[in-house]
């Protein structure tokens, strides 16, 4: 079960809930898991951030109104590299790309492989006799959510502890998680793999996982693996180059549109779509399409609420599409005599992927697809081209910039 509602009212509720912790107490506490049901050193507002039923800038707003930068430094950083892990992989399309292929053959390989296959059901199950990855499995599956410091952990025993493919770990938080994100959830993987930040790999630790859940778990001497390195040696060819930013075809004033709504962004407010010729609104499904296998029916449902509520927010009354064959939404399009189909920007993942499928079909239909992109993400993802440090350092003048400062 979740407690998560699924609009922006409740987005609003726990981020201004949360408002008072934004600054030391945030710095403080954050590393700490207190375990289901008990995070409340954390905000868990990413299922919202996630979607953008409330947004980046709106939960740095609040925390700077509330502790200015110097104390909700912290907050901010994790506000932060969120955009950052997105912006990268906008950069580096191929690691994407790159995921999607691997994952296809470790799924396939499992199938020939009875003994893999069950150490990996036995890990999904929670019944690896780990106590602690055990409960995390467990949490995960249960409530869509886990403490980022438990996700560290988890995929650090799921690759060097357990010795298991790093893909089909990033796959199960994926289907699981109502945070789940193609960017977030595959870079922190890697990074954790040391393909990220290359040849440093994340350890988990049973001193810091004693310390870090007040001695919840206390990991027995041996029960860990030394990691010792990471799994650099399985991309000898190191990471792809930086690409430019994908161009984008802006909204066209005059012509018959139609608007798209996904859970890329769910606050269409925030666009200046009022101008257009809107014919008809859709919300289009596509949680199904994070894995090849099935999709955690709290992330179906968390984004059909989401949908719904979006589209309400908007004025519209929206014909609920879902993503199947990719000629089925330039069919709806030319129903509603558009030309042209318009959304918030789709960032790289399975979206993004099933909208280039989409492409031949509607390019015969004579229907452009356009797109609108933030401020904040046109500030933040052109820095995203190697480590976080060259986005961290440039925080206080896009804060400036974008008029938070």
């Amino acid at each position: 079960m979740t407690d998560f509602p699924a609009s922006r009212a409740a987005g609003l509720e726990a981020m201004a809930g949360f408002v008072p912790a934004m600054g030391r107490r945030y710095a403080n506490g954050r590393n700490i898991d207190h375990g289901p049901g008990a995070h409340k050193a954390v905000s868990r507002l990413s299922p919202y951030l996630r979607r953008r039923l409330v947004t980046e800038q709106e939960v740095v707003a609040a925390a700077l109104s509330a502790h200015g930068l110097e104390m909700a430094e912290k907050f901010v950083e994790e506000v932060f590299w969120r955009s950052y892990f997105k912006g990268w992989l906008e950069r580096r399309p191929q690691v994407w790309a790159s995921y999607t292929r691997g994952l296809a053959e470790d799924l396939s390989a499992m199938e020939g492989d009875r003994r893999l296959r069950r150490r990996v059901e036995q890990a999904m199950a929670g019944q690896t006799g780990l106590a602690y990855f055990d409960a995390w499995a467990s949490e995960l599956v249960e409530t869509g959510y886990l403490h980022n410091h438990a996700r560290m952990w988890f995929a650090s025993i799921w690759i060097f502890t357990l010795g298991l493919p790093w893909r089909l770990g990033a796959d199960f938080f994926h289907r699981h998680l109502l945070d789940g994100d193609a960017a977030s959830n595959t870079l922190g993987w890697r990074w954790v793999a040391g393909l990220h930040t290359r040849g440093k790999p994340y350890p988990a630790r049973a001193d810091n996982i004693k310390t870090c859940t007040l001695g919840r778990f206390a990991p027995r001497a041996g029960e860990l693996a030394e990691v010792t390195q990471g799994l650099e040696a399985t991309e000898p060819e190191g990471l792809p180059p930086v690409l430019a930013l994908r161009d984008i075809v802006a909204p066209k004033p005059g012509v018959p549109t139609v608007l798209l709504i996904t859970d890329e962004d769910c606050r269409l407010e925030d666009f200046p779509w009022s101008g257009l010729d809107i014919r008809a609104v859709a919300t289009l499904a596509t949680s199904h399409l994070r894995s090849p296998l099935p999709v955690a029916e709290a992330v179906v449902r968390f984004e059909a609420g989401a949908l719904v509520d979006a589209a309400a927010r908007a004025g519209a009354t929206a014909t609920a599409l879902r993503a199947g064959p990719p000629g089925a939404l330039a069919r709806w399009a030319a129903a509603a005599g558009a030309v042209q189909i318009v959304t918030p920007y789709i960032t790289r993942g399975p979206v993004y992927d099933w909208l280039r499928e989409a492409a031949p079909s509607l390019a015969e239909h004579g229907i452009t697809l356009a797109e609108w992109r933030r401020d904040w993400d046109a500030e933040v993802w052109p820095l995203a081209t190697a480590g976080f440090f060259k986005v961290r350092q440039q925080i206080p003048r896009i804060l400036a910039d974008l008029g938070l400062a």
